[in-house]
């Protein structure tokens, strides 16, 4: 049972327009957690999972139905609003880390809190990078780490802020099976600890498995998986 709504998303439908017609990639999904827990979202490619994301974070606007985060409605703030909502609450990890190659690691982390209000934010950066094993490597630039680290790295520039929200898209994609695994028991450690809402996509059972709460999304449409 859910004690304290957080995230509550209400018949999201997403529309493209085809030369064909409109291509309807989700079907009313609806979705609600409470903060603490952790979802994993499976399907096939091209079936909607980052668009789903994308959706949750207020990276992109729904065709129709809602979003809301904390009770905001990330949808009817000015783009200025918006922007910090997405700063303050949302934390992001790619399947590409999306690093920048000329900044330090440390750099790196510290990168979403430039548009922040004046803070020293380098103990936090320094003990996340410590949290995810990394304290070793601040001056190191992402050319130098391994593929492991450098999703470790991003992993912990998504939690700078103290994201209420924490959305992972393929994060284990591009890393071998020891990466892999190492980066999912982080990213669910880091999660128990901080007490965040943790969303997965992944093409990977094992990593979805290891999700007290799972689903699938197919044809549109968001339904439990065993």
């Amino acid at each position: 049972m859910i004690e304290r709504l957080v995230l509550a998303a209400r018949d999201l439908v997403k529309e493209f327009p085809t030369p064909r017609g409109v291509l309807q990639i989700l079907k009313g999904v609806s979705l609600e957690l409470a903060a603490g827990e952790a979802l994993s979202i499976m399907g096939p490619s091209g079936g909607g999972k980052s668009t789903l994301l994308f959706l949750l974070g207020a990276l992109d606007t729904p065709s129709s139905g809602a979003v809301e985060l904390e009770g905001v409605n990330p949808f009817a703030l000015s783009e200025k609003e918006l922007a910090r909502f997405r700063n303050e609450k949302v934390g992001f990890v790619f399947q590409d880390h999306c690093l920048l190659p000329q900044c330090s690691v440390l750099e790196n982390v510290l990168a979403p809190t430039l548009v922040a209000p004046p803070a020293d934010y380098r103990p936090r950066a320094e003990k996340l990078l410590a949290r995810v094993g990394l304290s070793e490597r601040l001056t190191h630039r992402p050319p130098e780490l391994s593929g492991g680290e450098k999703q470790r790295v991003a992993i912990a520039r998504a939690l700078i802020r103290a994201p209420r929200l924490l959305l992972c898209d393929e994060p284990t994609g591009n890393l071998d099976a020891d990466n892999a695994e190492a980066v999912a028991s982080l990213l669910l450690d880091l999660h128990e600890r901080d007490h965040t809402i943790l969303i997965v996509v992944t093409h990977s059972p094992e990593l979805a498995d290891r999700f007290p709460r799972r689903m699938k999304l197919q044809s549109g449409k968001l339904e439990p998986r065993s």
